[in-house]
């Protein structure tokens, strides 16, 4: 069975839908909303149909879909830069000491402070595997071809890159982690708040968010214990994002307390690594097993191949040069599959 990335498109609105309405909640990049989701998607096509080679407020939308019957299984997003038309926030991890020479103590507590530190990175986020495919390397073929995307678009996308983790979230749908510090202040439930965000942006936390720090030790115990923790279904990503060389900087998600992950653009391995090479032959003799990728824009697609070193190009399987849909001369952009 073949499967390949390939750029959104407008008809692909049913698809986002069906596996929005799977994520069960706190996916604020996969809204179970079709308005959200349609304006995404537009918000996309008009991304991937921008001619200037330069860094803007883009958001492509890929999808993962089967060669062989058209079902789409998958979806991952990146964002050019964050914070361009709305603040962006997050929580960072601090620590203040002081100390009582008449007690002859110091105390040592973890602040949490507000702030748009990680404003203007990029962003690779929106990473979706419908349950039924969970295997076979597919969440690796959807992450990584985000940065074979990025190595290739290189100047649309900033030096900095992040990704965030969704956080803890309880049986009921709810955050321990809203619910003991954000909800206080909004009057509403986490997955209203969680909804709104994703359908009408950042600016009510600007209106109602504590700008002050918060002492960690005032929170409650439900909501202490989950700072800077992945959900369960995102400790394979939170792993696979290290490996890359992303790192957890001290910055959470103002929502549901998980992690922020950063990296410098350039050092991120699936970047930093990508080889390009035409295509001199395609044929079944075998090769390394390989990500590969082609095409420019809307024209993107990414799969997975068997590639070996031949006449001062690359030689393709067929399968995969039927998925990528190149053949003879033309250019393929890859990296290893380890």
């Amino acid at each position: 069975m073949s499967f390949r990335i390939r750029a959104a498109s407008d008809g692909d609105l049913d698809h986002l839908y069906e596996m929005a309405k799977l994520t069960g909640g706190g996916f604020t990049n996969l809204p179970a909303d079709r308005r959200a989701l349609r304006k995404r998607l537009g918000v996309s096509s008009a991304a991937f149909s921008r001619d200037e080679e330069t860094l803007g407020d883009d958001v492509f939308v890929l999808m993962l879909e089967n060669v062989a019957t058209g079902e789409v299984r998958g979806t991952c997003q990146m964002f050019s830069q964050v914070g361009t038309n709305h603040p962006f926030y997050s929580y960072r991890i601090a620590t203040l000491t002081q100390q009582s020479e008449e007690l002859g103590r110091t105390f040592r507590a973890e602040m949490l402070s507000l702030t748009t530190d990680l404003e203007g990175s990029s962003e690779v986020g929106g990473l979706f595997l419908h349950p039924g495919e969970r295997a076979g390397g597919l969440g690796m073929l959807l992450a990584r071809s985000r940065y074979l995307f990025i190595a290739m678009h290189r100047q649309r996308f900033a030096d900095r890159i992040l990704a965030e983790l969704r956080g803890i979230i309880d049986e009921a749908g709810g955050s321990p982690f809203w619910d003991g510090l954000a909800g206080r202040f909004f009057g509403m439930n986490f997955q209203d708040a969680d909804r709104f965000n994703a359908t009408h942006g950042h600016q009510f936390i600007a209106d109602l968010f504590p700008k002050h720090p918060i002492y960690v030790a005032m929170l409650t115990e439900s909501a202490r214990s989950v700072i800077g923790l992945p959900h369960p279904s995102g400790r394979a990503a939170m792993r696979m994002l290290e490996s890359e060389g992303f790192a957890f900087e001290k910055y959470i998600d103002i929502f549901d307390g998980g992690p922020t992950m950063t990296a410098h653009t350039d050092r991120v391995k699936s970047i930093a690594d990508s080889q390009v090479a035409t295509v001199v032959a395609v044929d079944d003799d075998g090769g390394e097993r390989v990500l590969a990728a082609t095409g420019h824009l809307a024209g993107f697609r990414c799969a997975f191949a068997q590639m070996r070193e031949a006449g001062g190009g690359v030689v393709v399987d067929r399968t995969a040069a039927t998925a990528l849909g190149v053949r003879e001369g033309d250019q393929v952009t890859y990296i290893g599959r380890a």
